[in-house]
């Protein structure tokens, strides 16, 4: 056995021990199935009903979250499949080579130019494809002998290749935004409109950042020529039109999410086949094949996790987790949300972006609901929290992608990457504390909701929904301390009300 065998198996063997210290064999015997390699969905599965199972409660009652209309009946679950076929089309084919092409043409006048096009570049690529891995090898692999080649120094290139990969997740039709809107119970197009600000905002430190680097280095700009600006935009125009075919349709209400999911793969595959003829028609079901495969492995994900959800529930874990807080000190909204960064933080590193919302939102979700956050800041903390997560030393998962596709050891990246994710943690700090950043642009829908609801004379539920994190999503209750003070008392007795009268209409 190698020396880095040894130790690999030696710490692996710690984290057992340590867990089942803590835990008890169960939560040993999954830790040492995960380091196995176990599926992640099997570990949800066969964990969630064996407690059950150890407890004498009835399996069956893992189902109902699984199949109540808010799981089973999402668009969400259609659109999934579609925007990763979508994305794995635009992967195949020469889409990431035109980007960088026409971006450079478009802003490499600009101070730090060529830094900007990779920034451009990853973010609209993340956008579309929703993987990180796939944005490294696409588009870091064009830009990263450019940029050694125009004088930019080893460590701030492979710093900058290594953070593009994560950005754009927080731009529609980000694949991340739907499956956490999906798990929380959020309206996507609402999760979209909130992304926004934050998305610029990370976009707009990091692109300072490049162009502070471009003037220290003394790198030598690009001429800007009008003609060659106009003509980038026409070598992209395919491209641009996917977004703005999806996110119109929506905003018009001509399509729903599904039905603009099912539009834009339909157009993709029509551009990179016919249009740009960089596909076959013999390429398609290998790529249908190989998206279809990732699509499932997701769905199923998500399915097991409901189960592990209505465990979380039933087993009152929120609540002994925020009396375990309450004890050691954690009462203040300020001192939560650090707590909550740094648990989403470990959780991003050890887990793939899907796969750690999965996880972690359904444990913060109570935990949330009973500091007041509002359900869109939350999700854009924690969709940023990934970002990070990515790039931060020692397990970011784009480190390892980036180590892998520019063939250097992982340690060589850790330096590299600091300065960025100094400038990503900033970026998180300013929207945690800050939450209007994430609510600003969804406000007028809210607005518009308890105007809508006082006029009919109701109570404004679908406002508390949107204000903040619910315990129950199917009950919501005010936000406000004014508002719980002028609608609970009427509220409660009319619930009674409608509860009577279900009552005497059943007995009939």
């Amino acid at each position: 056995m190698t020396p880095r065998a040894r130790w690999g198996l030696g710490g692996t063997s710690a984290v057992v021990a340590t867990v089942g210290l803590a835990s008890g064999w169960l939560g040993a015997a999954l830790t040492a199935l995960a380091a196995l390699g176990t599926p992640l969905f099997a570990l949800m599965a066969g964990g969630t009903a064996l407690v059950w199972w150890l407890d004498g409660s009835p399996v069956n009652r893992l189902a109902p979250r699984v199949l109540d209309e808010q799981f089973s009946g999402s668009p969400v679950l259609v659109t999934i499949p579609l925007f990763t076929l979508m994305g794995y089309l635009l992967a195949e084919s020469k889409a990431p080579r035109r980007l960088v092409e026409a971006s450079r043409k478009l802003l490499g006048w600009m101070p730090g130019g060529l830094a900007l096009v990779c920034l451009g570049a990853s973010a609209f690529f993340t956008t579309l494809t929703g993987g990180s891995g796939v944005t490294i090898v696409a588009i870091g692999g064009l830009l990263l002998p450019t940029l050694r080649q125009q004088g930019w120094s080893e460590r701030f290139s492979f710093g900058l290749v290594t953070t593009g990969g994560s950005l754009g997740l927080l731009f529609p039709p980000s694949l991340p935004i739907l499956v956490y809107a999906l798990v929380a119970g959020l309206d996507f197009e609402l999760a979209f409109r909130a992304g926004l600000l934050p998305g610029v905002l990370v976009v707009l430190v990091l692109g300072a950042w490049a162009a502070f680097v471009g003037e220290r280095e003394r790198i030598p700009r690009e001429r800007f020529v009008f003609g060659d600006a106009v003509a980038a935009l026409g070598l992209i125009k395919w491209e641009l039109g996917l977004p703005a075919l999806i996110l119109g349709g929506l905003a018009s209400g001509l399509t729903s999410l599904d039905e603009s999911a099912a539009v834009g793969v339909l157009y993709t595959l029509v551009v990179v086949v016919r249009v740009h003829r960089d596909l076959g028609w013999r390429d398609v079901p290998r790529v249908l094949q190989s998206a279809l495969a990732l699509a499932g492995a997701v769905v199923l994900i998500l399915m097991m996790a409901n189960a592990l959800m209505n465990l979380v529930i039933d087993r009152q874990v929120p609540a002994m987790v925020l009396e375990a807080m309450t004890r050691a000190g954690l009462s203040e909204r300020w001192q939560f949300l650090v707590a909550l960064n740094l648990f989403l933080l470990v959780i991003g590193m050890v887990m793939d972006g899907v796969s750690a919302l999965i996880v972690a939102v359904p444990l913060v979700l109570p935990l949330a609901a009973r500091f007041g956050l509002s359900p869109f800041h939350l999700a854009m903390m924690v969709i940023l929290n990934l970002e990070l997560a990515f790039c931060m030393p020692p397990l970011g998962l784009n480190l390892f992608i980036s180590s892998f596709r520019f063939r250097l050891p992982v340690t060589t990246l850790y330096r590299a990457v600091l300065p960025f994710v100094g400038l990503l943690t900033l970026c998180l700090a300013l929207v945690s504390a800050a939450p209007w950043l994430s609510t600003a642009l969804v406000q007028p829908a809210i607005d518009a909701a308890r105007a809508e609801a006082i006029d009919a004379g109701r109570p404004p539920r679908e406002a508390w929904a949107l204000e903040c994190v619910q315990a129950d999503g199917l009950d919501p209750k005010p936000c406000s301390q004014e508002e719980r003070a002028r609608y609970a008392p009427a509220d409660a007795g009319a619930a009674e009300d409608e509860d009577d009268a279900l009552l005497q209409e059943l007995l009939k």
